[in-house]
């Protein structure tokens, strides 16, 4: 009798106005999406404030995600982790107000020292309720701007768990140091400024919701949030069949031992409302910059849940994960140890999550998609700019291209890939603005979509021509290994680089990292994104279809009839009854 009485309180305590609750689920989202303003409209750096590489979130005093603002989707396990981390390092009990702690390190983000973190302890009448945290990308932390790293101490300047603000007085040391060890302090400490802006908004709107609401009322409602969300993944998980899946794909290679793939592989078990994804066959870290630490690891399994259980349900918290078990061992690609190189952490996660995917292909046939492009497809590039005798660093973000086919619909054209979510890629104008480049063309690519039932999306290929000396990086991967199509879709085209010296184009690489180019004023590069597998059967697609697309320059002719099986009139567009139904029966 004593233990119900005490489960009826529990419930008691715990029952909340269900019109309190879509308040606070709508108000903590709009916390992040505010913080999110803040920090574009205050960010000294493109790369923060037009291609949005950051995530802003709201944690509870455990740790625990209530509320990410929609940006990095990897980002989701990356922030909580790191909440913890530096709960575990301060404690509770040392926490103060006014405190602001940081780190950038790759081991504890899951990333690369890019990514500085910031955490506020939010306090409400003299208790931690929770944390504000910014998660954004710096465009130089120091370490070497181009070619190959093989440990992480020369990626960059690492910042262990640190007080940048103690009890309000901020920590001048630690600026200090950070200055002296980056190219471009004034941009550095403007975006520093413009995270400490919004951890400090996450705080103020949190805090007037808790005024507004009572503590009491927003932390169960939160609780009945998270709950909510555990129940709607249990009961989609309970959808897909019991059963083991597995999968495996290929990466081209390390960028050290060109040519020599690195194994994708996964294993997804299903038993009720419950899915176990295992990454234990997974690839050891290589000695390249491929790699990414355990808490991206956990989020390529938590991006890949939530896409099949739960896409659309809001805000993201910890609550969709409860069904979820990851099996991932130290020391594989997508969850190195230290000293391992992290520099392009990002690009091994989207083929991890294209795998999970294609392993549901038999289980979820409308739920998955064919493999998409899967990396940022980002040169970088730096040098003196003449105009202002500066030194500059540069880049557009995201190039964006081709999605993967579904079993109902085409794949989605020039869409930023899936590890980068809600970033953007970056405005022309704004890059020839601020640089010394000029941008000669930017279009689509006819035909890099895999052919299908339903068509693969197309990729995007941007020729950028040098105006000074410019030294220009690139590490893009699924070159050799191009995205796949599923159920007897085609494969798409895989991301390439070419660069015109002296007016001649040289495009015979043997992947797509040519880790470093000089380019004198007139040379250019074109970088290319891959497209998106199709879906289906190419010559189940309905011949009308295929002409839309040749209409539209999607397809071309020759491709059409080869892929296809579809002959079109070139001028009129027109299908050609008899030579199509000659050449579909052939096949």
């Amino acid at each position: 009798m004593a233990k119900k009485a005490v489960k009826k309180a529990v419930k008691k305590a715990r029952k909340v106005d269900p019109v309190t609750v879509e308040i606070v689920r709508n108000g903590v989202i709009a916390v992040t999406e505010e913080m999110k303003t803040n920090l574009m409209r205050t960010a000294y750096n493109m790369i923060i404030y037009e291609a949005l590489d950051f995530t802003t979130g709201l944690f509870t005093a455990e740790g625990e995600t209530v509320s990410i603002g929609i940006g990095l989707p990897t980002f989701i396990r990356g922030m909580a982790e790191t909440v913890k981390a530096k709960i575990n390092h301060f404690g509770l009990k040392n926490m103060k107000p006014g405190d602001i702690y940081v780190t950038n390190d790759s081991y504890t983000t899951g990333s690369h020292l890019n990514h500085f973190t910031f955490t506020l302890p939010i306090f409400h009448k003299g208790k931690l309720v929770g944390f504000s945290c910014c998660m954004a990308h710096w465009l130089d932390v120091g370490g070497v701007l181009g070619g190959m790293t093989t440990d992480i101490y020369s990626e960059g300047i690492q910042i262990p768990i640190l007080k940048y603000q103690d009890r309000g007085k901020v920590n001048q040391d630690l600026l200090d140091i950070i200055r002296i060890n980056v190219r471009l302090p004034p941009r550095a400490m403007g975006d520093l400024r413009a995270q400490v802006t919004a951890v400090k908004t996450g705080e103020r709107r949190f805090l007037e919701l808790l005024d507004r609401y009572g503590q009491q009322a927003v932390m169960d409602s939160i609780a009945e949030i998270m709950d909510r969300a555990e129940a709607a993944a249990r009961a989609r998980t309970r959808t897909i069949p019991d059963g083991v899946y597995e999968a495996e794909s290929f990466l081209d290679d390390d960028g050290i031992e060109i040519g020599k793939r690195i194994s994708v592989k996964v294993k997804v078990i299903v038993k009720g409302d419950e899915m176990t994804i295992d990454f234990t066959d997974m690839a050891k870290q290589v000695r390249g910059f491929f790699n990414s630490a355990m808490t991206t690891g956990y989020g390529c399994a938590q991006v890949a849940y939530k896409c099949i259980t739960s896409p659309t349900d809001y805000p993201i918290n910890d609550g969709a994960f409860r069904s979820l078990k990851v099996i991932i061992p130290p020391g594989r690609i997508i969850s190195a140890t230290r000293p391992a190189p992290m520099r392009w952490w990002m690009t091994f996660p989207m083929t991890v999550i294209d795998t999970v995917f294609k392993a549901l292909l038999p289980a979820v046939p409308d739920r998955v998609i064919a493999g998409h492009h899967a990396d940022l497809v980002a040169p970088s590039f730096h040098g003196f700019n003449p105009a202002t005798s500066e030194f500059f660093i540069g880049t557009f973000g995201p190039l964006g291209g081709g999605w993967g086919a579904k079993k109902t619909e085409d794949g989605v054209s020039a869409t930023v890939c899936l590890n980068d979510g809600d970033t953007h890629n970056g405005p022309n104008e704004q890059a020839e603005a601020k640089y010394p480049i000029l941008v000669e063309r930017y279009e689509l690519i006819p035909d890099s979509g895999g052919a299908g039932r339903y068509r693969g999306g197309l990729g995007i290929a941007r020729t950028t021509r040098a105006l000074t000396n410019v030294t220009v990086n690139t590490q893009s991967e699924r070159s050799a290994c191009p995205p796949w199509g599923l159920d007897g879709g085609g494969e798409a085209t895989g991301n390439t680089v070419a660069f015109r010296v002296n007016s001649e184009w040289k495009s015979d690489f043997p992947n797509a990292k040519v880790l470093v180019a000089q380019l004198k004023p007139g040379d250019a590069f074109r970088i290319s994104s891959g497209g998106g597998g199709g879906y289906g059967g190419a010559f189940e697609r309905p011949a009308e279809d295929v002409a839309e697309d040749v209409r539209q320059g999607y397809v071309s002719v020759e491709a059409a009839r080869e892929k296809y099986g579809v002959a079109v009139n070139p001028e009129t567009f027109a299908v050609d009854r008899e030579a199509t139904d000659k050449l579909r029966s052939m096949r």
